[in-house]
């Protein structure tokens, strides 16, 4: 058993690391000041392949192992968690269910746009009225004549304003629960779709989201992703893989925040000493450090699992739930290590912990993270 990333992930890194340095981390604070999509950073990430990141290179995309995406998501997010959602929810929900469950000639329509950042992706399943309880959702697909006409709204949906490409889950026959949910995909600009309204956030303000409103959506057979009624399955087995990347964003937002605060405590000085040698200082490094290690190395196992074709549901939801809170208790650490400094917006601390609160609650909150864990552990015992 290896701990090391292979060469290739190690260039990765590598050339991440460079990227976000010049690219993202001298930029993102202006970016959460003024909650602006950073567009032509994006289509960078595009011509670098990342918003391909795991499509098949037949399709267009870098054709990346899970790992190998793990470890992008959270070099892009030590710069900025916003930037890092963006990358992580066009790659994990919109196109992986495209890539996932889509028929071929679906894949071939939309992949290639999706993995070269000409069109970006937003999925829809989240509603005003249900986010755990996603069986609770009210938008219906209903069939007339020869197509499908959608009724119904989204709410929290990454890149909702912004997005090329939309999936979204419907109810298509109620009576059959969880085997009555379809999803359908279709470009913007489709007649029907509207942007309720921009949701602006306590964090991660800088990443797209927004309500998505369907008025008698109208969209052909060849719109299904996957089989009718197959959505909500098809969804389930999305989400895991998502989780993955949730968990490499809290990652990276934890040491993104850690990086700073220790810079910060070697610069700064009380009482005749760097803050950085005062013991209190030095244990929440540690305690920082220790966390997001055993947090970065249960989400790449995580992704080895799922590249290797075995069973991760349990180990993603893991990774997730305990990477999250990590992220959480490291970024608060970072706040206090800058002392009042960290309380205003001179310093990133503040924005590192805004963004970190949202990996706690977005691809399922740590409650349902926990209750898929021991639902596991209890069936398996």
């Amino acid at each position: 058993m290896e701990f090391v990333l292979n060469d290739e992930q190690q260039a990765l890194r590598d050339m991440l690391r460079t990227f976000v340095a010049k690219e993202v981390r001298p930029k993102a604070g202006e970016w959460d000041a003024s909650a602006e999509f950073p567009r032509e950073t994006v289509a960078k990430l595009g011509e670098l392949g990342l918003l391909g990141a795991m499509v098949p290179e037949e399709y267009g995309g870098s054709g990346m192992d899970t790992v190998s995406y793990a470890v992008a998501v959270e070099e892009i997010s030590k710069g900025d968690g916003s930037l890092g959602l963006t990358v992580a929810s066009h790659n994990s929900l919109c196109t992986a269910h495209i890539l996932g469950a889509g028929s071929e000639a679906v894949k071939r329509k939309y992949l290639p746009g999706l993995a070269s950042g000409k069109a970006l992706g937003a999925w829809g399943l989240t509603e005003p009225g249900s986010g755990s309880d996603s069986l609770a959702m009210r938008t219906k697909a209903e069939w007339k004549k020869d197509r499908w006409v959608i009724n119904g709204s989204k709410m929290f949906i990454t890149q909702g304003n912004v997005a090329g490409v939309y999936v979204v889950l419907a109810v298509t026959d109620r009576a059959k629960g969880k085997d009555g949910i379809t999803a359908f995909v279709f470009p913007s600009g489709t007649k029907g779709l509207s942007v309720g309204k921009t949701l602006h956030k306590l964090g991660m303000r800088s990443s797209d989201t927004a309500e998505l409103v369907f008025e008698d959506l109208e969209v052909g057979p060849d719109a299904v992703v996957g089989q009718v009624n197959s959505g909500f399955r098809d969804t389930m087995k999305n989400l895991a893989g998502g989780r993955i990347s949730i968990a490499a964003l809290s990652v990276g937002i934890g040491l993104g925040a850690m990086s700073e605060a220790l810079a910060y405590s070697k610069e700064r000085t009380q009482f005749g000493q760097a803050v950085s040698e005062f013991q209190a200082i030095q244990w929440m490094f540690a305690d920082m450090g220790t966390e997001l290690e055993a947090a970065e190395l249960m989400t790449f196992q995580a992704a080895w699992l799922k590249d290797a074709g075995r069973p991760y549901t349990r180990e993603a939801a893991m990774a997730k739930l305990f990477a999250s809170e990590a992220a959480m208790r490291a970024t608060i650490k970072a706040v206090q290590v800058f002392g009042g400094y960290g309380y205003t917006q001179e310093y990133p601390a503040e924005r590192y912990m805004r963004d970190a609160k949202l990996c706690e609650i977005g691809e399922g909150t740590s409650e349902v993270q926990r209750i898929i864990i021991a639902r596991d552990l209890i069936r398996g015992h």
